[in-house]
């Protein structure tokens, strides 16, 4: 079952999860902002340190036995199983000038 669901007639990617979905429910090309990480303290930090940031940009690359994510310009590598530790956000599409 997919998880982005395209717009007929537009490249617009939408996350089809509820408000926050983990970040292995997110499809390739989908952009999404982490607003929590439900790991560990020490897994967590070591996240943060990653680029893994609350209110953090990321946008999914590829998806198989490993996640990579695109975050600050740089592509990561994660579990599957950490990713799903990370809870995101659908980022609203900006609204074009009339």
């Amino acid at each position: 079952m997919s998880n982005v669901k395209q717009s007929t007639g537009s490249s617009e990617a939408h996350c089809a999860c509820p408000e926050l979905c983990p970040l292995n429910k997110v499809e390739a090309g989908c952009s999404v902002r982490i607003k929590r990480l439900e790991a560990s303290p020490e897994v967590s930090h070591r996240l943060r340190e990653m680029g893994f940031c609350e209110d953090q940009q990321v946008r999914l690359v590829r998806q198989d036995a490993s996640v990579i994510r695109q975050v600050c310009n740089v592509r990561l590598g994660l579990s599957s199983e950490l990713a799903g530790r990370i809870l995101v956000e659908q980022i609203k599409p900006a609204k074009k000038a009339a």
